[in-house]
């Protein structure tokens, strides 16, 4: 090692241009910061001058030292470089902020001398909204408005949601179908949700989300196909009623365990982010899936809060302020919207989709709305809760009563046009559901197919077991299903 002290840049110039050492690395040292001139002179005679001779002598102004033999004066000496001592500098000032803070996961935390712990009831989380009850139109920042064809479409498809619900309710309470489930004050989740998003959007959802099929494109006759599990249903009557799905529409089927919808969706997105896609996975979650794990971490979750899970009361899940405040703790970007504003619900969702296809990043959806129907034709929601407060939302927070004040106020929509729509759309329900009910069911082979490219040995032998058991009592088992 040797150790490189100049003052004169002349000499310098010329001891680096002639002179080759190589004996170790070398320091660059200010003499007037680190090594006074004095000490310079002092040790100039332990030099060594470079090989053939100098144009400057090893004295005074600059000198090459050798290591070993300033080892013995640089002993208990601390040279310290200008870079080093900017380091130092900025250490320092770090300590003095560290006083005040702490650097921790998430951000600098301050501290403080009071002890206070926080409250249990923080300040809520506005609720997102474009449309009041009336229909009126809010001044609003950031607001899109849509266009009278989609405004249409999205209103003819809460009707046809509506009269829908209302005929297969009525045909299941007749023993025509054996299960059913309502979107009643739902309307607008799923019709302007449906909208916002892309056909090409994988939709993981759960039973309270037909709309988005109905938007897509699914007929009411495949609804009612799937409800009586006849054999156009495209789950060839293997699926529980009400659980759709399909595969040309991006609807991955319907499963009717809490929250099992998540995980897949977590999947899909992590599929599509990896192939650089342009599309968006779209989850939908009630009540009853925030009990469960949180499993949203790479897509847009729509989570619609309609209050009750089954008979459970959201108070009864949780005391924090609803879903929306869960998502920052995933470090996931969160808004609450009024679920009973069509408008509202279509902003917030395409705002959302084009952050997470922009952004490679999920994003989660607080939807407040209310579950006017029962949870389903197993359960009678009179028991507990008020009547009063289901004919309130039915009445006075009615998604198709505030979107139709708005289109009327616009010149888009008509006292006649609805007659003639509810008309239309009752006349076609009338027809679906004949038709569904006249067709003949899938084939029992139908049971054991679509498991395995090529069946195996136990399957043939269950299905072998299960016609000798019809043939032997015919009585147990549904005529209509071929044999």
């Amino acid at each position: 090692m040797a150790l490189l002290l100049m003052r004169s840049s002349k000499c310098s110039k010329n001891l680096m241009q002639r002179t080759l050492l190589t004996v170790g690395s070398l320091g660059k040292f200010e003499c007037q910061t680190c090594f006074p001139a004095s000490s310079a002179r002092r040790f100039a005679s332990l030099a060594r001058p470079p090989r053939g001779g100098s144009c400057c002598p090893p004295t005074g102004a600059s000198a090459f030292i050798h290591h070993g033999q300033l080892s013995a004066f640089l002993r208990g000496r601390r040279l310290v470089s200008t870079e080093v001592k900017r380091k130092l500098d900025r250490l320092h000032e770090d300590e003095q902020v560290n006083a005040k803070e702490i650097d921790f996961p998430g951000g600098r935390v301050p501290f403080t001398s009071e002890l206070k712990f926080i409250s249990e009831q923080a300040e809520r989380v506005p609720c997102f909204r474009v449309l009041d009850d009336d229909g009126e139109l809010i001044a609003v920042e950031n607001y899109e408005q849509v266009s009278k064809d989609v405004a249409v479409n999205i209103y003819n498809g809460m009707v046809t949601l509506q009269i829908m619900d209302t005929y297969l309710y009525e045909a299941q309470r007749q023993g025509r179908i054996s299960f059913y489930m309502t979107s009643f004050g739902e309307e607008a989740i799923n019709l302007a949700s449906a909208a916002a998003i892309s056909i090409h959007d994988p939709v993981f959802a759960q039973y309270r989300e037909p709309g988005v099929l109905l938007w897509r494109g699914f007929t009411p006759q495949e609804f009612a196909a799937q409800l009586f599990g006849n054999k156009i249903d495209g789950g060839k009557g293997r699926q529980m009623p009400s659980h759709y799905g399909s595969g040309k529409l991006n609807f991955f089927t319907i499963s009717s365990p809490i929250a099992t919808q998540l995980p897949q969706a977590v999947g899909a997105a992590y599929s599509l982010k990896m192939d650089n896609s342009d599309s968006c996975v779209v989850a939908y979650m009630g009540d009853g899936c925030t009990s469960e794990y949180w499993k949203f971490l790479s897509c847009l979750s729509v989570g619609t809060m309609d209050r009750w899970a089954i008979s459970t009361a959201v108070t009864e899940q949780f005391r924090s302020d609803g879903v929306v405040v869960k998502g920052p703790g995933y470090g996931i970007k969160s808004i609450r919207v009024d679920g009973n504003d069509v408008l509202a619900v279509y902003n917030v969702v395409r705002a959302a989709r084009e952050m997470a296809v922009l952004e490679k990043r999920p994003v989660l959806i607080e939807a407040l709305t209310y579950r006017v129907g029962h949870h389903s034709t197993s359960d009678d929601s009179t028991k507990y809760r008020q009547l009063d407060e289901i004919e309130h939302w039915k009445q006075a927070r009615n998604p198709l009563t505030r979107f139709r004040k708005w289109m009327e106020a616009k010149g888009w929509w008509s006292e006649k046009l609805e007659i003639d729509t509810r008309s239309n759309i009752k006349k076609e329900m009338k027809q679906v559901i004949q038709t569904a009910e006249r067709l003949e069911k899938p084939p029992l082979s139908e049971l054991f197919s679509d498991v395995y490219d090529t069946p195996t040995s136990s399957l043939h032998e269950q299905e072998l077991l299960l016609r000798r058991t019809v043939r032997r009592h015919p009585k147990d088992y549904p005529c209509d299903v071929p044999l």
